[in-house]
C-alpha cells in the first residue's frame, strides 16, 4: 500500500515538472535570422521568486537584434510589436501572422491585440465625469478617440502607478478615489475616502497611496484597495510629497500655515513645521534633500531638512506664489506667482534666489523635459520654454501658442496638470479647457505640430500612458507587460527595413491569487470600416459573432440585442439586431444628434451581457 502511495506520488511529481518545464520552453529564448539580421525574442517573469509565467504577473519582453555579418547590436530600429491570445491555442502559420500584423497596422475593428507593445495612450481628465482615451499613433476611421472612461463624478487629482496598469482619481463630489485599469480601460473599484479628497501621491514603493482631504490624508493600501489609516493634520488645502526613503510624508496645510510631518512606518503624525503663511506647494529636491514650501500669503519659501525637519532657510519672493517645482537633478527650483505673473527661479545647493522672471499673465502650471521648463498661464494662450542649460547665468525665454483661447475662461483649474511630456521626450502635450482641443508641441517649431480634438469635452488636465518598446541598451528593445489570462500568445513583431515579420510565442500558467472570468460564449467582430457616422441618417451597424468553444460563426440567433447610447448616457435604445448569415449580423441605427455614441451587444440565450463583450464607439457628425 506504501508502495503504491510513493509511486503515485512520484507519478505526480512528474508531470508536475512536466508542466513547469513546458511552460519554461515555450517562454526560452527564441532566435529568428532573416535579411541580414538575427533576432532573438526572451520574455522574463518579474514577480518575486517565479521562474514561470503567470497571468496579471510583470513579465520583461525583449527583442535583441545584431548584424548577422558582424554580430554588431543594430541600432535605432523603429520596431512593432503586439501581442495576442492564439484561437484555440492552435499554431499561428506564417501568412496568419502577416495577416494579423497587417490588421494591427491599419487599425483593423476585426482583430485588435491583448496587449500593444507599441503604444502610448493621451488621457484627458474632462470636466465632465469621464476621461477621454485617445490614441495618437493610431486612432480608426479618422477618429482617434479609442475609448471614454465614465465615472460617477469629476475627477480633480489622478496618479498613474509605475508600471502604468492603474490609474487613481480622487472624485471631491463623492468622497472617493476611482481606480481605474488601463488594460480595460474601466473602473475597477471605488474607494472611500475623507470629506473632498483632492491631492493624490504614491510613494515610492508603492505601498500606500496618499490622499489629502478636508482636515486629515487617507492612506490606502494598494495591495488590498483598502484604507489603511486616516491621519488627522492641520486646517486648509493642501499639498503632499513623500520622501524618497519612505520615512516620512509631508502635508501641507494652508489656513494653518503649517506642514505636517507624518511617520510612514507608524501612519501617525510626528508634529507640524512653522512656515509662511499660506503654504500651497511643497517640492523635494533630490539634491540638497530638503523639503521647500511655497507660501501664498508672503512669498515665502521654507526650506526643511528631510530627516531631522528642522527649518535651514527662507528665501523671499512676492506674495502670490502658486506652486514650486524643481528641473530634472533637483538643483534648480522654480516658484510660479499667479497674482504678479513671475517666475522665481533659485539655486538649491545654495539656497539663495536667482532670477525673478516676467511671464505671460497668471502662470499656474509647470512641467520640464531634458531641455526646458514649460509654463502655462491663465490669462494667455501662449506657453513660455525657459531653457534649462543657461539658467545657472542667465534666463532665455520663448513661446508657442498653446491653443487659440485663454484657458482661464474655462473651468476653475483642477490640481492634476495641463500639460505634460510626451514619450519622445522633446515634445509637450497641452490641454486647453476652452478650445477643447490637446495640443501637441515638439521642441524647436513655432507652433504645434498638431492637436487631437476631444469630442465636446472639457479637458482640465492631460496624462500619458506609455506601452511603447524602448532601446535599454544597443540593439536590445524591451518593455514591461502583462498578459490578461492564462494561455498561449502570439508575439508578432514587425521590423520595417529590412522587412522582417515573424510571430514569437508566449505562455502565461494560471495565477492561483487571480479569479479568471470564465470564457463568454461568444466573441465579437465588428465589422465597421469607419467610427464616423452622421446624425439623423440611417448608418448601417455589422458585426459577427463567433462561438468561442467552437471557433465557428454562430448564426441565426433571435435575440441578439444592440443597446445605443449617447454617453454620458442622455440618450438610448435597444433593438434586436437581423442575422444576415455567416454569424453576420446587422442593424439600422440612426441617431438623434451630434456626439460620441457608445455600442453594446448581448444575447441571453447564450449567457452573453452587454458588458461581456468589447464595445464599438461611433462618432457622429453633422
Amino acid at each position: 500500500m506504501q508502495r503504491h502511495t510513493h509511486q503515485k506520488l512520484i507519478a505526480l511529481v512528474a508531470v508536475m515538472f512536466l508542466i513547469v518545464t513546458t511552460a519554461q520552453a515555450q517562454n526560452a529564448n527564441q532566435k529568428i535570422v532573416e535579411q541580414g539580421i538575427a533576432i532573438e525574442f526572451t520574455a522574463d517573469p518579474l514577480a518575486q521568486n517565479a521562474k514561470t509565467i503567470r497571468a496579471a504577473e510583470d513579465v520583461n519582453v525583449r527583442f535583441k537584434v545584431t548584424d548577422t555579418t558582424t554580430g554588431t547590436p543594430v541600432k535605432g530600429l523603429g520596431l512593432s510589436a503586439w501581442i495576442n491570445m492564439r484561437p484555440k491555442d492552435k499554431a499561428t502559420e506564417p501568412a496568419q501572422c502577416r495577416e494579423k500584423i497587417q490588421s494591427y497596422l491599419t487599425g483593423s475593428l476585426r482583430l485588435r491585440p491583448d496587449v500593444d507593445l507599441n503604444s502610448y495612450y493621451v488621457l484627458a481628465l474632462n470636466k465632465s465625469p469621464d476621461i477621454s482615451v485617445i490614441d495618437p499613433l493610431l486612432g480608426f476611421g479618422g477618429s482617434k478617440l479609442l475609448t471614454l472612461i465614465m465615472m460617477k463624478s469629476p475627477g480633480e487629482d489622478w496618479l498613474l502607478t509605475r508600471d502604468g496598469e492603474n490609474l487613481f482619481v480622487t472624485l471631491p463630489l463623492i468622497n472617493q478615489v476611482a481606480v481605474i485599469s488601463t488594460r480595460t480601460w474601466k473602473v475597477t473599484n471605488y474607494i472611500d475616502t475623507a470629506a473632498k479628497p483632492t491631492r493624490i501621491a504614491l510613494q515610492p514603493d508603492q505601498q500606500y497611496l496618499w490622499v489629502t482631504s478636508e482636515d486629515s490624508v487617507t492612506v490606502i493600501d494598494t495591495a488590498k484597495l483598502t484604507v489603511a489609516a486616516k491621519v488627522e493634520t492641520g486646517a486648509g488645502r493642501h499639498d503632499i510629497v513623500i520622501s524618497n526613503d519612505n520615512r516620512f510624508a509631508f502635508v501641507s496645510n494652508s489656513e494653518s500655515g503649517t506642514v505636517s510631518i507624518i511617520d510612514i512606518r507608524t501612519l501617525a503624525k510626528l508634529h507640524d513645521v512653522k512656515v509662511g503663511p499660506g503654504p500651497v506647494s511643497l517640492s523635494l529636491s533630490e539634491l540638497s534633500k530638503a523639503l521647500y514650501v511655497a507660501s501664498e500669503g508672503d512669498g515665502t519659501v521654507t526650506v526643511i531638512e528631510g530627516q531631522t525637519h528642522q527649518v535651514l532657510a527662507q528665501m523671499k519672493t512676492k506674495p502670490g506664489a502658486r506652486s514650486i517645482r524643481f528641473a530634472p537633478g533637483g538643483r534648480y527650483g522654480f516658484v510660479l506667482n499667479t497674482k504678479e505673473s513671475l517666475v522665481n527661479i533659485f539655486d538649491a545647493a545654495s539656497n539663495r534666489m536667482l532670477h525673478e522672471v516676467k511671464t505671460g499673465k497668471s502662470p499656474d502650471q509647470i512641467t520640464f523635459s531634458e531641455t526646458f521648463a514649460f509654463v502655462r498661464s491663465l490669462a494667455t494662450e501662449n506657453v513660455e520654454m525657459l531653457r534649462l542649460g543657461t539658467i545657472g547665468k542667465e534666463v532665455d525665454v520663448t513661446e508657442f501658442p498653446g491653443g487659440q483661447a485663454l484657458p482661464g475662461n474655462g473651468s476653475t483649474p483642477v490640481r492634476a496638470d495641463s500639460i505634460v511630456v510626451a514619450p519622445e521626450g522633446n515634445a509637450v502635450i497641452v490641454a486647453n479647457p476652452v478650445d477643447k482641443v490637446l495640443y501637441y508641441y515638439s521642441e524647436g517649431m513655432a507652433a504645434p505640430m498638431g492637436n487631437f480634438q476631444n469630442y465636446r469635452r472639457e479637458p482640465l488636465a492631460v496624462l500619458v500612458v506609455d506601452r511603447s518598446l524602448r532601446e535599454i541598451q544597443p540593439g536590445v528593445y524591451s518593455t514591461t507587460i502583462k498578459l490578461p489570462a492564462s494561455g498561449r500568445y502570439d508575439v508578432a513583431f514587425l521590423n520595417d527595413s529590412p522587412r522582417v515579420a515573424h510571430c514569437f510565442e508566449i505562455s502565461a500558467e494560471a495565477n492561483p491569487s487571480l479569479k479568471e472570468k470564465p470564457q463568454v460564449a461568444l466573441s465579437i467582430e465588428h465589422q465597421v470600416k469607419e467610427r464616423k457616422l452622421a446624425a439623423n441618417k440611417d448608418f448601417v451597424f455589422r458585426f459577427k459573432l463567433i462561438d468561442t468553444a467552437t471557433g465557428d460563426p454562430k448564426s441565426d440567433l433571435q435575440d441578439v440585442r444592440v443597446l445605443t447610447f449617447l454617453s454620458p448616457g442622455v440618450w438610448q435604445r435597444r433593438d434586436i439586431a437581423k442575422s444576415v448569415g455567416d454569424g453576420v449580423y446587422e442593424l439600422k441605427i440612426n441617431v438623434p444628434q451630434t456626439g460620441v455614441y457608445m455600442l453594446f451587444v448581448e444575447s441571453s440565450s447564450m449567457g452573453v451581457r452587454f458588458v461581456d463583450l468589447p464595445y464599438l464607439m461611433l462618432h457622429a457628425t453633422e
